[in-house]
């Protein structure tokens, strides 16, 4: 494996690898007993920014592009290879406008707003791949407003809808290989499969979709697929037999300079998970892609931002009903809605821990709803004394899915520098 990506240890951590530390690294982890993150006191962001809230770690998303970065360079695809970053996972203002000054990563939007979010954070039209389905008339008329956007078209209509405007232009197509991918074959996670999606273009329509294109004097140059979420290194082989799928679809149009092989690398959710390894992933595109001249773009969204958030919280009751022990914290899944629609544990942690036992409870939110389960059996040491607890993992898909159910929609965000 690849050392780059394994979790690093600080010297100074106090505990051993176990159910509650084993997401520890240099910059999370526990000092002297004391959470840091980012080289802050987590207690003193809690102090600071409130509950519930939000931090991000800018110098971990750099670290986590960079590594994105440098194995695609070791693969062969240097100057052949363009990250996009999926903004869909976290659209913070300052974290966006810091990614454009970074130079690391262009933008994948999926929505017209989101390309005008992308260009008030400095992002430049060109440096944005659009790709999504069910587009209204409105929106086709919003995206023609900025000139050097790149469309990859999710359906034929798409494509009629972009040539009425754009005759004569480039273009990309979204396919769907009929396979999916998920951490641990988690279906609520895969936008193919068995089961026909609204995702793409299937082989069945493929080619009255290149003559639609061919109809607008359009050229296919972008073949697209994104097939799941979330998956790390057991799931690797199934990623490539749906990147062999997809060349298929490369192979009928020979004006393709561009494949995009979408996002879904994962990052570690419990103890038993291994980081991706990701010399192991990026040599799949090298071994599929290395001397096809093709030029490679990935749209990462969790890779990038998921373990570079944290959800701070404060601890509202710590209760026995039957045999299980509640702790209930002043936030629920509609700020940060994966645990409970798709099954991804955010690690409950302690803002203080210096190896105490630890025991089983379910952490809760305050959402009037049977599905407000943050982590059910979390262990941690005895909470009676503490007031306050974080969510580790709560950088993508959080504050980006949040809603105002029961109207408890409020939290804060900051970017720490």
């Amino acid at each position: 494996m690849n050392t780059s990506t394994r979790i690093n240890r600080d010297a100074s951590t106090q505990t051993k690898k176990g159910e509650l530390d084993w997401w520890q690294r240099d910059d999370l982890c526990y000092r002297n007993g004391e959470l840091v993150f980012a080289g802050n006191n987590v207690a003193d962001l809690v102090w600071e920014i409130g509950t519930p809230g939000f931090v991000y770690s800018m110098p971990r998303v750099k670290q986590n592009l960079g590594r994105l970065r440098d194995a695609l360079d070791r693969a062969g695809l240097k100057g052949r290879s363009t990250i996009l970053y999926a903004m869909k996972a976290n659209r913070f203002a300052p974290l966006l406008a810091a990614m454009k000054q970074s130079g690391l990563c262009g933008i994948d939007a999926c929505s017209p707003q989101e390309v005008a979010h992308a260009v008030s954070c400095g992002f430049e039209p060109r440096e944005i791949s659009f790709t999504a389905g069910s587009l209204s008339r409105k929106d086709f008329d919003r995206l023609s407003r900025y000139p050097g956007l790149f469309f990859d078209a999710d359906s034929i209509h798409g494509i009629h809808q972009w040539g009425e405007m754009f005759s004569g232009s480039e273009i990309g197509i979204r396919v769907n290989p009929g396979l999916g991918i998920s951490r641990q074959g988690n279906t609520k996670l895969q936008y193919a499969g068995n089961v026909t999606t609204k995702f793409g273009i299937y082989k069945e329509q493929f080619h009255e979709a290149l003559a639609v294109a061919k109809d607008y004097g359009m050229e296919v140059t972008k073949i697209h697929f994104h097939t799941g979420c979330g998956y790390l290194n057991a799931q690797i082989p199934i990623w490539e037999s749906i990147i062999g799928e997809c060349k298929w679809f490369v192979e009928q149009c020979p004006s393709v300079t561009r494949v995009n092989v979408g996002g879904g690398l994962g990052v570690p959710h419990v103890s038993a998970d291994e980081p991706l390894d990701l010399d192991l992933w990026a040599a799949v595109l090298k071994r599929q892609f290395g001397d096809s001249g093709l030029h490679v773009e990935i749209e990462p969204g969790d890779y990038v931002m998921k373990d570079a958030g944290l959800l701070l919280l404060e601890k509202t009751y710590l209760e026995k009903k039957r045999d299980v022990l509640f702790l209930g914290v002043d936030a629920g899944f509609n700020i940060a809605p994966e645990p409970a629609h798709y099954s991804l544990p955010f690690q409950p942690v302690p803002l203080y821990y210096r190896g105490e036992a630890l025991n089983p409870c379910h952490v809760v939110g305050n959402i009037n709803e049977a599905l407000d389960v943050w982590y059910e059996n979390a262990m941690l040491p005895d909470m009676r004394d503490e007031d306050y607890l974080v969510l580790i993992n709560a950088g993508a898909y959080s504050a980006s899915m949040a809603s105002n159910h029961c109207m408890r929609g409020e939290f804060r965000e900051r970017l720490l520098v």
